[in-house]
């Protein structure tokens, strides 16, 4: 029994070191690792950010600089060692040449150049696996990864934020600001830790957004955030060469079922990716929209920041993975817009149940955090 709690603490370690890449890490997964001989840690590492060593390697590293090497010991590694090469060597070749002689993952990893093949590589060269310790907690740390691994498609939240009564605007349309600046920080906390952050063209022409993370800079990781990519959903080019967001640093990808034409050569010559995409009897193909971030830019997780038509379409296409709602502690009344444009929802029957997952105060609003009923994080 000591032996299973000192793994379990030591991938306890190898979780919260993951931690320290949440911002910097996608499209890769977050990862941390362990490296323990003989009852004592020799060294630690994290993947900080994509491009830069995986999180074996900088454990390797730490070891080698505390007590000459990791020969021997155990590896605590919260997601199973990779055995391709892609912008870093495999890890498995790693671990294996520097002799450790036991690797325990928290969960096999997903992707399909992977699954398993790790372990199974380490194996063959002797050395003792297992998996599953923690395997809730080492999840919790990679959903968007899990999911675009697993279904082909990123992790969509879509984000709310509506009055005590449930309206986002008033009957006049103006809906700035509804929360308070701690409950929109945290939105940005959210676009931060997103690959992607999606609206519609109503809101772009309606707000003008920017999309971008506007945090402090000192807590970012290595003093810059990553911005998100932006996306618009665009049917038929409507939003303007001169909208705030072409003007600003990173990309901006619109999608559009419209032809090339004076639009399309606008708004590529203000800077706009075109991405032309299928429609459905909604609009835009969704599914299409959501497949082509995952394929063609490695989204794993989406923040939609739209209004009740996309953010409803979403929600009845079974798409919305997690809504995150912001309650402000104000009412609007009757006449002003409802959070979710559902149509096909005409009977009492007909509702959508959700499972709450999370509430708390933030300043003087309530987060509300919820998925679709019957589902977990790592179903979808």
């Amino acid at each position: 029994m000591a032996a299973e709690t000192g793994d379990a603490g030591y991938m306890a370690r190898a979780v919260a070191l993951a931690r320290r890449g949440w911002y910097g890490t996608p499209p890769n997964p977050r990862v941390g690792c362990v490296l323990v001989r003989d009852g004592t840690v020799i060294g630690e590492g994290w993947h900080a950010r994509a491009g830069d060593a995986h999180a074996e390697v900088n454990a390797l590293r730490d070891a080698a600089a505390r007590v000459g090497g990791a020969r021997g010991a155990t590896a605590y590694v919260t997601l199973e060692p990779c055995r391709h090469s892609g912008r870093t060597p495999p890890c498995t070749d790693a671990l294996i040449e520097a002799g450790v002689s036991r690797v325990v993952a928290g969960m096999t990893d997903p992707n399909p150049l992977v699954a398993g093949g790790g372990l199974r590589a380490l194996a063959a060269a002797g050395i003792e696996v297992a998996s599953g310790l923690l395997a809730a907690d080492c999840e919790a740390l990679n959903p968007g990864f899990s999911t675009r691994m697993r279904t082909g498609r990123p992790r969509v939240r879509v984000k709310l934020a509506a009055s005590l009564d449930g309206r986002t605007a008033g009957a006049d349309g103006e809906s700035q600001w509804i929360t308070g600046e701690a409950a929109r920080a945290d939105v940005h906390r959210l676009r931060a830790e997103s690959g992607a952050v999606v609206t519609g063209t109503g809101t772009a022409l309606a707000d003008d957004p920017s999309l971008t993370v506007r945090l402090p800079a000192d807590e970012a990781p290595g003093g810059r955030w990553r911005q998100p990519l932006r996306v618009v959903l665009d049917s038929r080019l409507r939003l303007p060469p001169t909208a705030r967001m072409l003007g600003l640093p990173g990309r901006t990808l619109v999608f559009t079922a419209a032809a090339a034409g004076r639009n399309w050569d606008a708004l590529a010559v203000a800077g706009a990716e075109l991405r032309r995409v299928p429609v459905s009897d909604q609009g835009l193909d969704l599914t299409a929209v959501l497949r082509s971030l995952a394929t063609e830019d490695e989204i794993n997780d989406v923040l939609v920041e739209a209004g009740p038509v996309l953010a409803g379409a979403l929600v009845a296409a079974g798409l919305a993975d997690e809504l995150v709602l912001y309650v402000a502690p104000s009412v609007i009344g009757d006449g002003g817009r409802g959070l979710l444009h559902l149509p096909g929802v005409t009977r009492f029957a007909d509702r959508r149940s959700l499972a709450i997952t999370d509430i708390r105060a933030v300043g003087d609003d309530w987060r509300i955090v919820a998925r679709p009923a019957g589902t977990s994080a790592t179903d979808r």
